[in-house]
């Protein structure tokens, strides 16, 4: 079953691994821009799970029903003003 977190700014969402099913923006404003890494000690240091991109608002980002695996944990990275949404197992 799925879980959700919301947040609105750079996040630890899930230690240990996992997939990533998608991320609702619900706001973006400034030039924004999202890192989500597989990391569960909140460090930008470890692998990209999707590098650098410009988030828009009221977009949902679907990776399919079988998501994408991860194996650390799900740590988001944002600039400027971003709220946003994972879907995650």
């Amino acid at each position: 079953m799925a879980q959700y977190k919301q947040a609105s700014a750079n996040n630890q969402t899930k230690v240990g691994a996992g997939k990533l099913i998608g991320i609702f923006v619900s706001a973006a404003s400034g030039s924004p821009t999202m890192v989500v890494y597989d990391s569960q000690a909140s460090s930008a240091s470890d692998p990209k799970i999707i590098d650098t991109f410009t988030p828009v608002a009221g977009t949902m980002y679907y990776f399919g029903p079988n998501g994408m695996f991860f194996n650390k944990g799900l740590y988001f990275v944002i600039a400027n003003t971003v709220s946003w949404t994972a879907i995650y197992e």
